[in-house]
């Protein structure tokens, strides 16, 4: 009996797509916006100034046809310098992340602590350390709960 060409493939069921999950989602975020303060912190220690671009379309004036055109892209510094000391905030959604009750900010000492202080977060955050805030608020645009005020 001749065997079928289907037989000699692995079959197996679809994996899961973690894309749709919102906390990947939120933890992927995070780790973009840290891999971008750790720029910021490089630039800052090499006394150097960082752009960041993103990529729009724009109509050519002269052709009429579309084209992507590189713009540049505010990116606002996470950390701060007090009393000669540096600061971190890890933020989310715009709004800095309460690492504990009552207190939002690290302190890092020395602008050459940047770097590692980033390094030690993004590698909390892969490890899953920081999803209970990450889950904490409900993200803008989250469908509200309805209610029914007839029915009560």
């Amino acid at each position: 009996m001749p065997t079928s060409l289907l037989s000699s493939l692995k079959v197996t069921a679809r994996p899961e797509d973690g894309s749709s999950n919102p906390l990947v989602q939120r933890r992927e975020k995070l780790l973009t916006k840290l891999g971008q303060q750790k720029i910021l912190a490089t630039a800052l220690i090499e006394q150097e100034v960082h752009t960041f671009y993103r990529e729009k379309w724009v109509k050519n004036e002269e052709t009429g046809e579309k084209e992507k055109v590189k713009v540049p892209k505010k990116v606002s510094p996470w950390f701060y310098k007090r009393n000669n000391r540096y600061y971190l905030e890890v933020r989310s959604s715009n709004r800095p992340l309460e690492l504990q009750k009552g207190m939002h900010a690290i302190e890092v000492g020395e602008e050459d602590a940047l770097v590692t202080t980033i390094e030690t977060i993004i590698q909390a955050v892969v490890a899953g350390e920081l999803d209970p805030l990450l889950t904490k608020g409900k993200k803008p645009g989250a469908a509200k709960e309805k209610t029914n005020s007839k029915n009560q």
